[in-house]
């Protein structure tokens, strides 16, 4: 069972989605309560291999409010847990030029919390002006056949 606790939905407008990845993510006691109170954000985070490992960069976990001492840097890159070989392929695909790797998506999933990332390539600004005209053709083409119904 999954259960959504934060959506990228800029990612969605401002690539397209190549690939998608779901990830472990190394977290924290304090981040955990965190985000089981749903204080995260995740617009404009991505994901960088460095050292042959993949950190989630800037997904912002705000401080746990009940932490005596111990608490946990909001905007601190964290590691993913993927497959050697699953690095190794995002890597050399992100490495094309425009291509990068982004999170869409952070849910639960069996007591854990995924990280769902993915190989995208930016969109130019024409092509997001063309799909939004195509999403209104097609919302007024069901406009018109709900009433002609």
């Amino acid at each position: 069972m999954e259960k959504e606790i934060a959506t990228n939905r800029k990612a969605y407008r401002d690539y397209k989605i190549l690939e998608t990845v779901e990830a472990g993510i190394v977290l924290r006691g304090t981040e955990v309560k965190s985000i089981r109170q749903g204080h995260v954000q995740i617009d404009g985070a991505f994901v960088r291999i460095e050292k042959n490992q993949a950190y989630l960069w800037q997904a912002k976990i705000e401080p746990y409010e009940n932490a005596a001492h111990d608490n946990h840097e909001p905007l601190a890159p964290r590691k993913l847990l993927l497959r050697r070989s699953q690095i190794q392929r995002l890597y050399s695909q992100s490495a094309i030029k425009g291509r990068t790797l982004v999170a869409l998506k952070m849910y639960w999933k069996n007591n854990y919390v995924k990280v769902l990332i993915a190989l995208a390539q930016g969109k130019q600004q024409h092509d997001k002006r063309a799909e939004l005209k195509k999403a209104e053709a097609e919302r007024e083409i069901a406009r018109r056949f709900r009433r002609s119904s």
